[in-house]
């Protein structure tokens, strides 16, 4: 069972789809201040409708399909309006360079920018809503530690998800005849026990689960989730204190199948980044040298798969090349303008397309960390070098998700995170999660919110 449920993008394409017609007949009723014409109405729905598949994709890009976007409203009106402007510019240059419909609406591009906004905002924000407004199941929660705080005041905070933790059993808190014996109670009063959710790794198992087994008889809606695959549903990332060897190995393998069209993305997205590397090499070669007259490469060595030490090139962003090793976990150097200007665009990686095709990595992947502090985290952080059992990439997972990251510096907290993203990369890597995250790293650069 998800708790976010899986028809949602569905739901919200076809709710866009019909959103976008809609907005359409408005727009034409406004501009002529009558209702349209059938016939008038099919001659833009036409070539708007070849738009709309445009747009909706506009839409995929600037994230308003994934389940961050779904839950967190704050930056909708926001991002909403960022895909409108872009796919009104998309309908101008449509109908510039394809006249062949016959029409050609300025004024109505105008009209529906300011209708379809309006009317996508409201779809999202209320009718949306409204779809999924039904009574919360309540839900029994049996567990301890952050991941069950998180959980709890996730779920319980967001009316989103389909039902609400009303009873929340801590299982380090009492004896385990005692937290049997609460679960009992719960159970036979008829309350709170249509959902249950535990920590399976967790001793009391042995006994919970005969309890459980006998609930599954007894109610009709019965459902029973597993604490760590509701933490990766709600969180898109692995709560690292239920990790297990059993957990790693059981993740690490993947079809021939997925390995092969993998390589083949990697090839082909190597092939297009040393292309556009040929064209942009001369003018930051002599922005470089032109600063400073230092080389225009540095070449640093990172953790590869299988912990093996590969060797990347970069555009050289600061005054030279410290190699990674870094005094009290930070460079001595500095970041110069040219390569300031490198980093916020990520232009001072495209060197490492080179690595691509030589395939040392992946283009997603965790990132490839620097030797010296693979080894720091190794030793303080359990099960940190699983993130070596599949090949680093240019961009991934949690350089998509977590926000915190060290970089170059030396961080136990942030690090932790940036493993949990990165383990459930590895778990549930996919060609359409890679081209997911493809898509998301485009907008990324589009955006140019690099590092500073």
């Amino acid at each position: 069972m998800s708790i976010v449920p899986k028809r949602d993008p569905f739901v919200l394409l076809a709710g866009d789809i019909v959103t976008f017609v809609v907005a359409l007949w408005l727009t034409l009723t406004i501009r002529a201040l009558a209702f349209p014409s059938f016939d008038l109405f099919l001659e833009h729905l036409e070539p708007f409708a070849i738009l709309f598949v445009g747009w909706a994709f506009v839409f995929l890009l600037a994230g308003l399909y994934d389940r961050t976007t779904r839950l967190l409203r704050a930056r909708l009106p926001e991002t909403i309006l960022y895909a409108q402007t872009i796919n009104i510019a998309l309908a101008a240059l449509f109908f510039f360079f394809v006249p062949g419909f016959g029409i050609a609406p300025k004024t109505v591009l105008a009209i529906y920018l300011v209708v379809s906004s309006g009317l996508i905002f409201l779809w999202r924000v209320y009718l949306f809503r409204w779809y999924f407004a039904h009574a919360r199941q309540p839900a029994v929660l049996l567990g301890s530690g952050s991941a069950v705080e998180e959980l709890v005041a996730e779920v319980n905070d967001n009316p989103h998800y389909p039902f609400i933790f009303t009873q929340v059993i801590d299982t380090d808190a009492a004896p385990m005849a005692e937290v049997v014996q609460q679960l009992c109670r719960i159970i036979e009063e008829k309350r709170e026990a249509s959902i249950i959710v535990a920590d399976t790794t967790s001793p009391l198992m042995s006994a919970i689960l005969p309890i459980v087994y006998d609930v599954a008889f007894s109610a009709p809606q019965f459902a029973f989730i597993d604490l760590a695959l509701l933490y990766e549903d709600v969180f898109e990332k692995v709560p690292l204190a239920h990790l297990r060897y059993d957990w790693v190995l059981s993740n690490v393998g993947r079809s021939t199948t997925y390995d092969a069209l993998k390589r083949a993305l990697d090839i082909i997205l190597g092939i297009i980044g040393c292309l556009v590397l040929s064209v942009l090499y001369p003018f930051i070669a002599l922005a470089i040298k032109l600063e400073d007259g230092g080389s225009a490469f540095i070449a640093q060595e990172r953790i590869g798969r299988y912990g093996k030490t590969i060797r990347i090139l970069k555009f050289r962003s600061m005054t030279g090349n410290d190699d990674g090793k870094y005094e009290g976990g930070k460079s001595n150097l500095v970041v110069t303008k040219v390569g300031r200007i490198l980093r916020k665009t990520h232009l001072d990686e495209f060197p490492q397309f080179i690595s691509l095709l030589g395939g040392d990595i992946s283009f997603v992947g965790p990132r490839p960390e620097l030797p010296a502090l693979a080894a720091q985290y190794a030793a303080k952080i359990p099960f940190y070098n699983a993130r070596h059992l599949i090949a680093p990439g240019l961009t991934g997972w949690a350089r998509l998700r977590h926000r915190g990251d060290p970089h170059h510096g030396t961080d136990i907290a942030e690090t932790k995170q940036k493993l949990a993203y990165d383990l459930y990369y590895m778990k549930h890597r996919s060609i359409l999660l890679d081209i997911h995250i493809i898509f998301q790293t485009v907008k990324l650069l589009v955006g140019a919110q690099g590092k500073a």
